[in-house]
């Protein structure tokens, strides 16, 4: 503002302003930033990795089937010297492992043509041109494991190089392995078409997006989930047609999503994401002495605590939770307050009423936040960070194929590496 804007505010609206101006920066605790955008003093102060309080510990589990058992028995007795001979009952008192790689080489298989001179009338006789040498010299494993390394593990084209290099003792240049690996991503567009179609047919419906660079434009990496199926599909726009031309006419009984308008209207009924909304509130609480916004952060505690119950208590429970919850809302929601950030939160959250409590109305099937979206979309900004996008459209289409796939075959406990393997085999 200038100098003569600021001389005609009044007084209450200068102490306004600067108590705005001294609110703290949001983080990720308070907001939708992530942990790496938070101030240097702010992780100093985080408190230390590792398993917190009350974690249950957990071991590396004996392997029931051994490759070799070496045992190791007393000849001497520690007490007498006496010998203790082989034939003696023993028992085992302890196992220790050791677990080792062993040296992994290329399998190369050599296809020689061969002519032969036909003694009958002299022809020179050539074999038939082989299937393995029609197509590429590489085999499915090599191309399963370049794809898991490229795309599960953000590679880029020079370190995926150097690793196939270092590892393997392959040397392969970087335009072969980009052929390499667009072959194969086209074996998953029949799995991220059966994946489409199963995503069309689903009850409940979770969406989110996020921004990635495709051929230096900015552009969108959206991520739809059902529990039958994980789509990911890369779009120019961030805008709802997106969500038009997946859903092909289908509307689910409940979509699932943050409140950006592009992700509202696609369902009968929607549920807002209340982890956004409870981040919103903890910065209000932190930065704010009104009373709303913590009435709001511990009317929200109690919906995260039912959530957690929902399954095991009886519907008419349940509805009688639900009516004191709704009581609970609205005295906060029509309390009056002189805070900006509470009147803000108490319009957001009443523009968003009818979308907090869907969940109660399908216990179990419902959840109260969208981190399976976001969890899902983390590679892909790991991947973002890592090689700044795709340089290439076909790229970024093929890595959502491939996602589509993978994550929809985790859904019933597949490994990665094991359906990329499967589906490039196949």
């Amino acid at each position: 503002m200038s100098r003569r804007e600021l001389e005609r505010l009044s007084k209450e609206e200068l102490i306004e302003l600067v108590l705005r101006l001294q609110r703290p920066e949001k983080t990720s605790r308070t907001s939708s930033k992530p942990p790496s955008t938070d101030r240097k003093e702010r992780r100093e102060q985080a408190r230390p990795g590792g398993a917190k309080p009350g974690h249950e510990g957990h071991s590396r589990v004996i392997s029931g089937d051994p490759d070799a058992v070496v045992e190791h028995r007393p000849d001497r007795c520690s007490c007498c010297g006496g010998a203790l001979h082989g034939d003696l009952p023993a028992e085992v008192v302890s196992v220790a492992e050791q677990v080792e790689l062993p040296e992994v080489t290329p399998i190369v298989t050599q296809h020689q043509r061969l002519a032969v001179l036909c003694p009958s009338c002299g022809a020179h006789v050539v074999a038939p041109v082989p299937s393995a040498a029609r197509g590429t010299p590489f085999g499915p494993r090599l191309h399963a494991v370049a794809t898991y390394l490229k795309t599960f593990q953000a590679l880029s084209y020079e370190r995926l190089q150097a690793a196939l290099s270092d590892l393997f003792g392959l040397t392969l240049s970087q335009g072969g392995l980009m052929n390499m690996l667009r072959r194969a991503q086209g074996y998953f567009r029949p799995g991220r078409e059966a994946a489409v179609s199963a995503l069309r047919r689903a009850a409940v419906v979770a969406s989110d997006e996020t921004g990635v660079r495709i051929e230096g434009c900015t552009a969108y990496h959206w991520v739809f989930r059902s529990a039958e199926a994980v789509v990911h599909h890369a779009s120019p726009t961030r805008g709802a047609v997106v969500v038009h031309e997946m859903m092909d006419g289908h509307r689910p009984v409940v979509w699932i999503s943050d409140r950006y308008t592009a992700q509202q209207g696609h369902a009968a009924k929607h549920q807002t994401c209340l982890a956004h909304l409870a981040r919103d509130v903890a910065y209000a609480v932190e930065v704010s002495d009104d009373p709303g916004p913590l009435r709001l952060q511990l009317w929200l505690q109690a919906v995260f605590a039912l959530a957690e119950r929902v399954t095991d208590l009886a519907a008419s429970t349940l509805s009688a939770k639900r009516r004191a919850l709704e009581r609970r809302l609205s005295e906060i929601l029509s309390a009056p307050s002189r805070c900006d950030l509470t009147r803000d939160l108490q319009a957001k959250i009443g523009r968003a009423r009818d979308q907090l409590l869907v969940f109660l109305d399908h216990p179990g099937t419902v959840e109260i936040t969208n981190n399976g979206c976001e969890r899902l979309l983390r590679p892909a900004v790991v991947q973002r960070k890592v090689t700044n996008g795709y340089r290439a459209r076909w790229a970024a289409n093929g890595e959502a194929d491939l996602r589509t796939v993978v994550d929809t075959a985790r859904l019933t406990g597949a490994r990665p590496f094991a359906t990329i393997l499967q589906t490039i085999g196949a």
